[in-house]
């Protein structure tokens, strides 16, 4: 070794390329940390890069889950909505038939309260019409009587009489105004 040294020595060093007994030193030390390494970290490290792959694995499995599920529960949402817009529909036209129904109802009670009204108008009018027609021949009654009473020169006081004539008075007068019509 020691000529080696020597040989070494005499030549000129390149200053890329260090001393062979270094080279061979540092390619023995390498290979035992390269050994050491290879039997005590490089387990700790495959066993941690497996832990990783199966961690990420099962999270892109639970992801996928999540976005199935996620996707199931938006298609039951979508499905709610639409069974609540159908029912929000019916509701509205529901009010909106019965609204409709009301109204005709109350159109048809008034209707027949204005009828009633009106009979009711009617049958007044007409009560009131006999009346002042009663009235009126009494009152016509009695003119005429005084009157005939006067063109007789006697009383015509007799009641009987006196309606009897009376009567007889309207009638003629009710048929002439008859057939004047």
């Amino acid at each position: 070794m020691i000529s080696l040294v020597h040989l070494a020595a005499e030549e000129p060093q390149n200053p890329l390329l260090p001393p062979l007994p270094e080279l061979i030193v540092g390619l023995v030390a390498f290979l035992i940390v390269f050994a050491i390494l290879a039997k005590k970290l490089l387990p700790n490290i495959n066993k941690v890069l497996e832990e990783r792959r199966e961690a990420i694995e099962g999270g892109i499995e639970k992801a996928e889950a999540a976005q199935t599920e996620a996707q199931s529960v938006l298609e039951q949402y979508k499905a709610q909505l639409a069974e609540a817009r159908h029912e929000a529909a019916r509701l509205r036209q529901e009010a909106l038939e019965q609204g409709t129904a009301l109204k005709e109802e109350l159109r048809a009670e008034g209707q027949r309260q204005r009828e009633e009204i009106i009979a009711a108008g009617h049958a007044q009018i007409e009560a009131d019409r006999k009346a002042a027609s009663q009235a009126l021949r009494q009152d016509v009654g009695k003119l005429a009587t005084d009157l005939a009473g006067k063109l007789v020169g006697e009383s015509l006081e007799d009641h009987a009489r006196q309606s009897r004539t009376i009567d007889r008075f309207l009638d003629e007068l009710e048929a002439k105004a008859e057939a004047a019509r």
